[in-house]
């Protein structure tokens, strides 16, 4: 296990180096900075690749090439003398980057013994980074699943599958290992920048300290398992834990410094968040828009800050819109709203096909700390005009609005897929809300016992829906609470400007981890992996003969296999199951399944020779097909 572990530590230490050497080059010694720099790095070196049809060899030696660079301009800013920026003593900034940087190794280790098998959306990852790691000659569509195949609108560009193929490549292990454990070596880094996030919003290491515990109750212990964080290796989890809170350090950084590197570097951030989840780089920025509409007199850094996320995001946008407008989810027809809508119903509000919003009880789903973050929402009324109170209640409202009105929730789910608008409600600034809230309660000590015992209230009564669809969700009521009270309060805050009790954000960190401290201790007493095998998993006599096959091989079999085959090996498949394909005109997965489904029936060479499929999985074992 060690072993494993510190070989995957080195090697992503390796692949992230060349950005945090051009991180240091500007000057930055932020995680967040880092990370989007490493991200810029590793897009520079694989499109290079995609360019020219070369493969991972060419990749390692651009990132090389990037890392010597940025390492010759870093030593030189190094060695000039700078005068110091505070006054001589012990840094809390540093301290707590240390501090949180120590504690997240702890749980990523802790973390290695949760993570189960390689089930479900995970295997379709380990196929793409399977390919970016074995074959030559690579172009976008060398990633693609299926034989004859479209790319995926959400995964067009595999940035994120590009550093895992990295990590696997300098590391030495099967990617079968790297998107299993992996996770285990990103949790100090998506800790990192759930703290950095909130040292910018709040301008203090104690009230970053609320947010990361606020982060990681939500996101690891809540939902038991190791939550969403066993799955961190993943894109969209680790997009939405890793980039999209060093996106909002790097927003709110630029807000205070106004230096053009870190400007720069917030957006390269958004660049590298738009490649590896398009969906979750809009959902972003709403709450980013909604805090400079209410700042609006801090418009020149606000709108520069939006301009650095606007202008990737776009261009991105606009070179998805081709493979947007072939997915059939996005502006869907009636007879497939329905099918959404089924699929759906349970989280939705439906009056008609065209008339729907969110459920109340979905925002406050994932726990005590989500519950107590909606109802502390209009506390930020006190805050208004300071930046965590204008960040709570303008994302809040913005985004409960967009989720609970039908006229606003139906337009925003044609224009990004059903599928990925019910999304948005996690994008709500929860742990912002916490930390602040909590920070202006923490008048007397009295506040550690009350949260302590809140806490404990709240996770007896609302653990948590983890389960796909919703059961029963948080308190629908304090979702609305949080939407009606938080726009009052706006208003109220932005008028009422005298008198506002300021925040005490050691109290409040104190309180936040008594808080917390419930939700922790269930975690740990469901501390076991949730998938322990794959019940689909091939058997060791076809995955030897999978081995043997030539890379870029064709092979038809039954959907369910097809799927485990991709993953097993480099190779295409004819079908995989509807649900794991991207619903593209050119994939047109239900057409495939049927085709499968009537050549396993009758034998029909014509299918396989449709697909150039030359091999083909009969009875659990891999024979040739006839040329």
């Amino acid at each position: 296990m060690i072993f494993d572990y510190l070989r995957l530590a080195f090697a992503t230490g390796v692949v992230l180096l060349p950005g945090w050497l051009v991180a240091r080059a500007f000057r930055q010694r932020s995680v967040s900075a880092s990370l989007a720099w490493a991200f810029a790095a590793l897009f520079l070196a694989w499109a290079a690749v995609f360019a020219v049809h070369g493969d991972i060899h060419l990749a390692v030696a651009i990132l090389v090439g990037i890392g010597l660079v940025a390492g010759i301009v870093a030593g030189r800013s190094l060695v000039k003398p700078v005068a110091p920026a505070s006054p001589p003593g012990p840094d809390p900034i540093a301290w707590g980057r240390w501090a949180v940087a120590l504690g997240g190794a702890v749980l990523g280790l802790l973390l290695w013994h949760v993570e189960g098998a390689v089930v479900g959306d995970a295997l379709f990852h380990e196929a793409r980074v399977r390919k970016l790691v074995a074959l030559q000659h690579l172009h976008l569509r060398s990633v693609d699943e299926l034989a004859h195949g479209g790319l995926h609108p959400g995964y067009a560009f595999p940035l994120w599958h590009g550093f895992l193929a990295l990590v696997t490549k300098v590391s030495g292990l099967d990617p079968s290992i790297v998107v299993d454990r992996e996770a285990s070596v990103l949790v100090p880094l998506a800790c990192l920048v759930a703290w950095e996030a909130g040292v910018a919003v709040f301008g203090s290491a104690a009230g970053g300290f609320s947010v990361l515990a606020a982060s990681v109750a939500l996101f690891c212990f809540a939902a038991g398992h190791g939550g969403s964080y066993v799955s961190l290796a993943l894109p969209a989890t680790g997009s939405r834990q890793i980039l999209v809170p060093a996106v909002f350090a790097l927003f709110f950084t630029y807000a205070d410094s106004g230096r053009l590197a870190d400007l720069a570097a917030l957006a390269v951030a958004f660049g590298a968040l738009t490649l590896v989840h398009p969906t979750y780089a809009l959902f972003a920025l709403i709450p980013l828009v909604a805090y400079s509409l209410v700042r609006w007199r801090d418009w020149r850094r606000s709108g520069l800050a939006l301009a650095a996320g606007l202008v990737p995001v776009g261009l991105t946008v606009l070179w998805l819109k081709p493979l947007v407008d072939e997915t059939l989810a996005v502006n869907p027809t009636a007879t497939l709203q329905a099918t959404n809508l089924a699929r759906y119903g349970g989280e939705l509000v439906v009056s008609s096909v065209h008339r729907f919003r969110l459920a109340a009880e979905v925002p406050g789903r994932t726990g005590a700390v989500a519950v107590a973050a909606l109802a502390l929402v209009p506390l930020a009324g006190f805050a208004a005009k300071r930046r965590w109170g204008a960040l709570v209640l303008g994302g809040t409202v913005v985004i409960l609005a967009l989720m609970l009105v039908p006229e606003l929730f139906v337009r925003f789910s044609n224009a990004v897929s059903l599928s990925q608008s019910r999304r948005a409600a996690g994008f709500i600034p929860f742990a912002f809300a916490f930390a602040g809230g909590l920070a202006l309660l923490a008048r007397t000590v009295w506040v550690l016992p009350f949260a302590l015992l809140a806490g404990l209230v709240l996770q007896r009564q609302w653990p948590g829906d983890f389960a796909y669809g919703l059961r029963h969700g948080g308190p629908g009521a304090v979702t609305w609470f949080a939407l009606v009270g938080g726009a009052v309060a706006l208003v109220v805050g932005i008028i009422a400007a005298r008198n506002r009790p300021r925040e005490r954000y050691g109290l409040g960190a104190l309180a936040a981890a008594l808080f917390v401290l419930p939700v922790a201790v269930h975690g740990f007493l469901h501390w076991s992996p949730l998938n322990t095998t794959d019940p689909t998993a091939l058997s060791p006599a076809l995955l030897a003969q999978l081995k043997q096959l030539p890379k870029g091989a064709v092979v038809i079999a039954s959907p369910n296999t097809s799927y485990e085959i991709a993953a097993a090996a480099p190779v295409y498949v004819v079908a995989a199951p509807v649900a794991h394909v991207a619903n593209t005109k050119a994939n047109d997965p239900a057409v495939r399944v049927a085709e499968v489904e009537h050549w396993l029936a009758t034998g029909d060479p014509s299918i396989p020779r449709r697909y150039g499929a030359t091999w083909a999985v009969v009875n659990g074992r891999l024979e040739p097909l006839p040329s």
